[in-house]
This record gives structure tokens, sequence and C-alpha cells, in this order.
């Protein structure tokens, strides 16, 4: 049986702030629908010059057509409709997820090694973002020390049920992170039927709607970042495209 007790924190929410007088992150909303795999590629490039010193770090908040990824750990038979949508090999850690209209997807591009070098530290301080915004909406998020991801207690569906609302799943090259978050907002919950989300066999998953929280995406973002910038640090909105 899981427990029902949270996980201790790894560190404070302070440990990811990045040192004095660092440039704030950049904050981009992506209008319409981002394809799969051109996010990748811009997520590579921009890795690539964050590394280097060229650009700011950032955090890109995207939507995707419905789709299905596999992270690295994805086990064959936790994809239960092979035909349904596109299925994307991706290099973030985890196992298969799905991405679709009305869920939140954030990558989060930010260079631990000016902060905390500590993959771990990093996980904690997303499930921290997560578990704040969700308690503005009047939902208790949580953590589980054998499941990632953010979880919710749904007792009203059996002794031990619990529902999961958010996904994490990163990927660190030379110690600048990519990949990131996925929150269910509304998206059509049936959608994730076709795969074992995140390989957790009975549990579900839920999302803010199905919570009795109708809230427009608009809303969503400005909640998480002002529940980002506690534990990461000063945002500023991005004035350009993303190359």
């Amino acid at each position: 049986m899981v427990s029902t007790m949270s996980s201790p924190r790894l560190a404070g929410p302070e440990a990811m702030q990045p040192a004095a007088g660092a440039a704030p992150v950049e904050w981009r909303i992506e209008p319409g629908f981002v394809p799969y795999p051109d996010a990748v590629a811009t997520m590579e490039r921009r890795v690539a010059a964050i590394r280097e010193g060229r650009t700011p770090e950032l955090v890109w908040l995207v939507e995707h057509e419905p789709l299905y990824t596999a992270g690295t750990s994805a086990r064959a038979d936790d994809l239960l409709a092979h035909d349904r949508f596109p299925v994307h090999r991706t290099g973030r850690g985890g196992q298969y997820t799905y991405h679709g209209p009305g869920q939140r997807v954030a990558y989060v591009m930010l260079d631990l090694q000016a902060r905390r070098p500590d993959v771990r530290a990093f996980v904690a301080a997303l499930e921290d973002w997560l578990i704040t915004s969700l308690a503005a909406f009047n939902i208790r998020g949580e953590r589980r020390e054998d499941r990632v991801g953010i979880w919710v207690e749904r007792p009203e569906k059996g002794l031990g049920r619990e529902d999961k609302i958010a996904a994490i799943g990163i990927r660190v090259r030379r110690w600048v992170t990519y990949h990131g978050i996925a929150l269910n907002v509304d998206p059509d919950l049936e959608h994730f039927s076709g795969i074992v989300p995140c390989g957790v066999q009975g549990q579900g998953v839920t999302s803010l709607a199905d919570l009795g929280q109708p809230v427009l995406m608009p809303e969503v973002d400005a909640v998480m970042r002002s529940a980002f910038e506690p534990i990461f640090g000063a945002t500023a909105d991005a004035e350009t495209a993303i190359a």
C-alpha cells in the first residue's frame, strides 16, 4: 500500500536560486500548438546556447497536439494503443506520457552549475513548484517516494486510490536542464488510456477541471509564474521568438 505521507524535501526552495546579480529567467508562452520534434530541436539549440553563455535561461510554456512520448525507461508493454496517436522516442527520463490540448507543458532550461549541481534537488524543486501552483486552486498535490510526479488522493474512488495530476520528466546535459513538467489543466483524460502513464498500474489521472477547477490556461500560467520565482528566481518576458 502506498504511504499517504509526502516524501521529505531534499532542499529548501532557496537551494535553486541563482547567484546574486544573475540575469532573470526568460519566460515565454508559445501560442498555438508546437510540433513535438520542433520543440525538442529548439530545446537542444537553447541548451547549447545557455551552456556557452550566449543566452539566458528559459521556461517555455507550450501545448502539443495529441501524442505519446517514450522516455528512456519506457517499456514496450506500457504502450496499449500503438496506432492511436504519434509516438515519439525522447531522451528525457521516465516512461510513457501523454501530451495534448488542455495540458500545460513547461520546458525548463536552467543552468544547475550556476545554481546547485544536484539533479535530485532540482526535481524536488520542480515538485515544490507544482505543489505550490496547485495549492492556489485549493488542490492538495503530493509527492511520492516510489512514484514520480504529483498526486492527488481520491478516496471517493476507493481505499488508497490516487490520481496523477502532473508529470515530471527531465534531461540534463552538462548541468543544463531541459524537458520538464506537464500539468493537466483540462485535457481529454480518456486519451491517457492508450498508455500506462509513467508505468504506474492501479492508479488514475486527473486534471484541474476534473477536480472542479475549470480554470483557463492564462490563469494557470500566471499562477505558475508566481510560484516559480520564490523557488528559481526572477523571470522576464521573452522579447523575441526562440531561435
